[in-house]
C-alpha cells in the first residue's frame, strides 16, 4: 500500500472509548454463550419431552455442538461482510444476532404448551448465535488492532480476551446469584430465563453503543483506495484473495489457533470437570477455585500484551508453546492425584499463566498477518474452524480416554497441538520490531512471511 493511503495515527483520543464499547459486545456475547452451557440442566425439560433426564441433556449438548458448527460459517460471512462494509458494522450485526437468540430462549414457550415448535427455536436461536460468535473474533480482532496506537497494539489486543473471560465469570455469578435466590424448582420452572434476559437486553445497549464507535482509520483508508482503483484494474478480495495470495499466513494462523484452543478448553473449562471426576475434590470447592483462578487468568491480560509490544510476540508466543509442552502432562497429572483445594489452585493458575501468552496475543498477532482488505475474514474463518473441530471435541476426547482407562494419553494430545503452535511461530515474522512508521506503512499484501514483518497496512 502506498504511504498516502496509510492513516496518519492509527487510533485517536477516543480510542479507550472505541476498545471498550468493542469489548463490551464480546463480553455480552460470551457471556450468552457460557450461560447457555451453565443452565441447559435446568431448561432441559422445558423444551424436549419429558422423559430421561439424560435424554433431555444430551438432546441441549446436541443443540450447543450445533452452534459450535456454525462458528466457521459466521467467520465467513461476517469476516466478508467486515471487510466490506467496516468493522463497526460487522461487530453491531454480531451482538444482535447473539441478543436477539437469547430474547428467542427466554420467551420461547416450552414443549408442552408448543411442541415440536419448541426444539425448533432453540435450534435457530443457537444457530444464529453460532453465526453471531464465529463472526465477532474475527472483526473484534481487526477492529482493536486497528484503532491501538503502533507499539501499544499487543496492550490493547489483550481486552478481548479479558472481555471473553469476564462474559464467562458473568455468567458464573449469575448461575450462583439464582441458585442461592431460588429454589432448585423455581430455577426450572422459570427462573433460567433471566439469565437470557439479561443477556438479550445487554446485548440490546451494546449493539446502540457500538453503532456510535469509531470506524478503523485503516478501514476507510483502504475503502478509499478501493474507491481509486475501481475504475481501474480491482483487486482480488474474498476467499480467492485469501488463498491465493496469503497461504503461508494461513497455515500460521491455523497452527497457532490449534495450541491456543485445546489449551483454553482444556485449562479453563475441562480442568475443572478433571478435579471432581479424578481428583475428587468436591464441586463447590472446584467452583471457588475456577472462579479465583479465571479471575486472576484475566488479570493477566493487559500485562502480557503490553510485554509482547515491548519484547516481540514471537518470544511471548514461545514462552507459550515451549511452557505447555513441557508442563501440561507433569502438572495435569499432579492435578489428578492432589486432594488438596490450595494446591489445585495454585496448579490450575500455573497452567492458566502459560496460557496467557497465547490468549493475550492471540488476536494482535493474527491480525497484523494480514492486510487490511481482507484481514477480519484472514483471522476470524480460520480460527473459527479450528474451535469448531479442535475446540469442540477437546472435552469428549478427554472423556473418552478416561472411560477407556488412557487418561494420560489426553495429556499427550494437549502436548501435541502445543508442538504445532511452536511450528506455527516460526513462520511467523516479528511485526513489532519494525518502527511505528514503518510498522504503519510496510506492504503486507501477498508477502512472505520469512523475509519480511507481517504488519498493519
Amino acid at each position: 500500500m502506498s504511504q498516502e493511503h496509510v492513516p496518519a495515527k492509527a487510533a485517536g483520543p477516543r480510542v479507550t472509548a472505541n476498545v471498550i464499547r468493542g469489548c463490551l459486545g464480546n463480553l455480552i456475547e460470551w457471556y450468552d454463550w457460557f450461560v447457555y452451557a451453565s443452565f441447559s440442566i435446568y431448561f432441559a425439560s422445558a423444551f424436549f419431552p419429558e422423559g430421561n433426564q439424560t435424554a433431555q441433556l444430551l438432546s441441549t449438548a446436541i443443540v450447543f455442538a450445533v452452534g459450535f458448527l456454525m462458528r466457521p460459517i459466521g467467520g465467513w460471512l461476517l469476516g466478508l461482510y467486515a471487510d466490506r462494509f467496516g468493522r463497526r458494522a460487522a461487530l453491531t450485526l454480531s451482538v444482535t444476532l447473539m441478543s436477539v437468540g437469547s430474547l428467542t430462549i427466554a420467551v420461547t414457550p416450552g414443549h408442552d404448551t408448543i411442541g415440536a415448535l419448541a426444539p425448533t427455536l432453540l435450534v435457530a436461536a443457537r444457530l444464529a448465535q453460532g453465526l453471531s460468535v464465529g463472526g465477532e473474533w474475527g472483526s473484534s480482532a481487526s477492529y482493536l488492532a486497528e484503532v491501538a496506537p503502533a507499539g501499544r497494539r499487543g496492550f490493547y489486543s489483550s481486552f478481548q480476551f479479558v472481555s471473553i473471560v469476564l462474559g464467562q465469570l458473568a455468567a458464573l455469578l449469575v448461575m450462583i446469584v439464582l441458585q442461592r435466590s431460588l429454589s432448585d424448582g423455581q430455577i426450572e420452572d422459570w427462573g433460567w430465563r433471566i439469565p437470557f434476559v439479561i443477556g438479550a437486553v445487554a446485548g440490546l445497549a451494546v449493539m446502540y453503543l457500538r453503532r456510535s464507535m469509531d470506524e478503523s482509520q485503516y478501514f476507510e483508508a483502504e475503502k478509499t483506495k478501493a474507491a481509486m482503483q475501481h475504475s481501474a484494474t480491482p483487486e482480488r478480495r474474498g476467499l480467492i484473495s485469501l488463498f491465493t495470495e496469503h497461504p503461508r499466513q494461513l497455515i500460521a494462523v491455523f497452527g497457532l489457533a490449534i495450541g491456543g484452543t485445546v489449551g483454553y478448553y482444556t485449562f479453563t473449562t475441562y480442568v475443572q470437570k478433571y478435579l471432581v471426576n479424578t481428583a475428587g475434590i468436591p464441586k463447590a470447592s472446584v467452583s471457588a477455585i475456577g472462579f479465583a483462578a479465571l479471575f486472576l487468568f484475566m488479570l493477566l491480560q493487559p500485562a502480557v500484551g503490553a510485554l509482547s509490544d515491548r519484547m516481540g510476540r514471537r518470544p511471548v508466543m514461545f514462552a507459550f508453546s515451549v511452557g505447555g509442552m513441557l508442563l501440561t502432562v507433569p502438572v495435569m497429572t499432579v492435578l489428578g492425584h492432589t486432594h488438596n483445594p490450595w494446591i489445585a489452585f495454585l496448579l490450575m493458575t500455573v497452567l492458566l499463566m502459560v496460557l496467557t501468552g497465547y490468549s493475550a496475543l492471540a488476536p494482535i498477532i493474527k491480525a497484523e498477518m494480514f492486510p487490511t482488505k481482507n484481514r477480519a475474514l484472514g483471522v476470524g474463518l480460520p480460527h473459527a474452524l479450528v474451535t469448531a473441530t479442535f475446540g469442540g471435541f477437546t472435552e469428549p476426547i478427554a472423556l473418552a480416554l478416561k472411560k477407556s482407562g488412557h487418561e494420560s494419553v489426553f495429556f499427550w494430545y494437549v502436548t501435541g497441538c502445543m508442538a504445532l503452535t511452536f511450528l506455527a511461530t516460526l513462520l511467523v515474522r516479528e511485526p513489532s520490531r519494525a518502527s511505528t512508521l514503518e510498522a504503519d506503512s510496510i506492504v503486507s499484501s501477498g508477502q512472505d512471511l520469512e523475509k519480511k514483518p507481517a504488519s498493519l497496512t
